[in-house]
């Protein structure tokens, strides 16, 4: 047998500094319908209040930042359709904006709405006040999914969506929902695959994986307790979410969220589906892991003696609670990689038959 040494590009940029986001949460806004799975005031730790408060209380913040000689911040409008407020209720957060920028509080601000309801003229609006990012929950686009999710609207409307914020100048970003009723594994990865092969002209700038989970006071807890709504287990979103997180990493699209943020009543409203706060660290460690395995086995590699990866790689490597450390183990990987700055890995393997690699730990990596 003999030793071979290569490198393989792993397009894992090193973890860019973001301007700081200062969100302003508006659960249920603007929102035409109640979708099966939501529970925004749950999933956001927010309540609904007076939108003049919620403004206030955004200004204070901004403004204690500020005090405490903080740069600058992006303003976040989350939750509800932010687009289908009321032009009263749009225009008190657009003037929470001017104001913000106005005494050098913020520089920019991003929202989060629905495909069907960004209609020319307020993408317009928007762009002109000092917007940088629309986000569309666009949750899948699959139409029997959307249409069983009760989401109102079709694949083409997402996809047309998408086309209208590129064109009105704006930067997009897409939440997708693995596991939404009607999403199934090869759907959910067809979706991620409409993202890497967009156009230039229609880039994506962010993606969000929220792998939808059952709360209390949905109408899809209602569903699940009578045994029309199963959701995936947490071992299909690993293995779904790393396949999907390798697709964006060579199409180059930053995956700026995966799954909910432990809020404080989460634990408490949420009745099943694949929640974990490690989900984010679970999945680069899976998709890490098989993208070795993939090419060892392509290369008819044996096992590894030596793996050089990227410093960044160092705080999830072997997963949540090293929970990878028998699959490496199983390819010959017994002591930590030599961590090195190159956004690549070394890999010194002996030659052998490729079907001698196993697959090792608890999980089907």
């Amino acid at each position: 047998m003999t030793n071979i040494l290569f490198s393989l590009p792993w397009p894992l940029p090193a973890r860019a500094t973001r301007q700081p986001i200062v969100p302003v949460f508006l659960p249920y806004a603007g929102c035409p319908v109640r979708c099966v799975f939501c529970a925004q005031h749950i999933q956001t730790g927010q309540a609904p209040a007076p939108l003049a408060a919620t403004l206030k209380t955004a200004l204070a913040c901004l403004r204690q930042r500020r005090d405490r000689g903080l740069p600058p911040a992006e303003l976040a409008f989350y939750g509800g359709t932010f687009t289908a407020q009321p032009p009263a209720a749009l225009r008190a957060c657009l003037n929470l904006f001017e104001t913000a920028c106005r005494q050098g509080l913020a520089s920019t601000f991003r929202c989060s709405t629905r495909p069907d309801a960004v209609a020319t003229p307020r993408l317009a609006l928007l762009r002109d006040a000092g917007c940088s990012m629309v986000e569309l929950g666009i949750q899948s686009f699959n139409d029997a999914a959307l249409a069983a999710a009760g989401r109102g609207y079709d694949g083409a409307c997402a996809h047309a969506a998408c086309q209208a914020v590129a064109a009105a100048g704006l930067r997009l970003g897409v939440q997708l929902m693995p596991g939404m009723p009607g999403v199934t594994p090869e759907i959910f990865l067809r979706d991620v695959a409409r993202l890497c092969e967009r156009p230039a002209a229609v880039a994506v700038h962010a993606v969000r994986f929220y792998p939808c989970v059952v709360m209390e006071g949905t109408e899809l807890a209602r569903l699940w307790r009578e045994g029309r709504y199963a959701p995936w287990t947490l071992e299909t979103t690993l293995d779904a979410l790393a396949d999907a997180w390798l697709m964006t990493l060579h199409a180059r699209l930053p995956v700026i969220r995966m799954g909910l943020a432990p809020e404080n009543d989460l634990a408490a409203a949420l009745l099943a589906g694949p929640w974990d706060p490690a989900l984010g660290t679970r999945v680069m460690a899976r998709a890490l892991f098989r993208h070795v395995r993939r090419e060892l086995k392509t290369r008819g590699l044996h096992r590894l003696i030596r793996l050089e990866a990227p410093r960044h790689c160092q705080g999830f490597f072997w997963g949540a609670r090293s929970e990878l450390r028998a699959a490496w183990a199983g390819l010959g990987l017994a002591t930590p990689p030599r961590w090195i700055a190159e956004p690549r890995l070394r890999i010194e393997a002996v030659a052998g038959s490729a079907t001698a690699i196993p697959t090792q730990g608890r999980e089907k990596t």
